[in-house]
């Protein structure tokens, strides 16, 4: 894959400068390859039409109205602002490794904090983007307004950024660990997220054996104080607190994971058997 040139090799740019070139080259690699807009645009498209459907089915089938569509709605939605965070983050390592160009990387003055800095920037971008799309479709066809959480969306949302980031580093961990066979967890561990943290029901939903699990997983306490706003009720700080807490020790073992299987991979030559 071609890839446009990152001017990061000098000692004399800026991080700033360092960080803004690799934020340009992923998003040259987005531009050149129209594949890659299907996270971006086409899945929040079809999850916005899939649960909206299944919302407004069964709030006909039971008469509840459309109380269940806007849980079902807001829950997808979002979920996505942890799948485009992790995403943008694992893909954008995994990148480095499909065109060959980690072992430059790693040869270059960029550290690796610039570069993590970099990817999350252009993930950000691909996030509001993602998130745009997600929302006019569950506003055009649903009638669903994200806005109706009102400023508790903020806090939420900063969260689920931090969860998403979290799992995105714990992926790149594991690919520098065992390889390229790795990359499937990318989506895999948000697969196992998604119904183990109850984002459109309450964790008592779950199978008994399955509630422990769900109860010490942050994203479950976030999507219970988002259900309470949609009800109407006020924000429960308890659950955000514990949410935010919840988050900050997982980014934190995240950080700490990467940084020993990078120490593991270079100390190992892993770049010559994995990459």
């Amino acid at each position: 894959m071609s890839t446009t040139p990152v001017p990061v090799t000098t000692t004399t740019a800026s991080p700033w400068l360092r960080i803004r070139a690799v934020a340009r080259r992923h998003a040259y690699v987005l531009q050149r390859a129209p594949q890659r807009w299907f996270d971006v645009v086409v899945w929040p498209v079809v999850d916005a039409v899939l649960f909206g459907a299944i919302g407004v089915y069964f709030s006909r089938q039971s008469g509840v109205g459309d109380r269940g569509v806007g849980f079902l709605l807001a829950g997808i939605l979002l979920f996505h602002v942890v799948f485009q965070a992790e995403v943008s983050l694992a893909t954008g390592f995994m990148e480095e490794t499909w065109s060959r160009n980690l072992l430059n990387l790693l040869v270059t003055p960029l550290r690796e904090v610039e570069y993590v800095a970099g990817v999350v920037l252009f993930g950000l971008a691909k996030l509001a983007f993602s998130i745009t799309v997600v929302s006019t479709v569950a506003f055009g066809l649903f009638a669903f307004n994200v806005s109706d959480i009102g400023l508790a969306l903020i806090p939420i949302i900063a969260i689920l950024l931090v969860v998403g980031w979290a799992v995105g580093l714990i992926v790149i961990g594991l690919i520098l660990r065992v390889g390229q066979g790795a990359e499937i967890l990318a989506w895999g561990l948000l697969a196992m997220l998604m119904p183990l943290s109850g984002i459109f029901y309450p964790v008592s939903a779950l199978p008994g054996i399955l509630q422990p699990i769900g109860k010490v997983l942050p994203l479950t306490h976030l999507f219970d104080a988002a259900r309470s706003v949609l009800d109407g009720d006020g924000l429960p700080w308890d659950e955000l607190g514990i949410a935010a807490a919840g988050s900050v020790v997982l980014a934190i073992a995240a950080a700490w994971f990467v940084v020993r299987m990078l120490a593991t991979f270079r100390s190992r030559g892993y770049i010559s058997r994995h990459m």
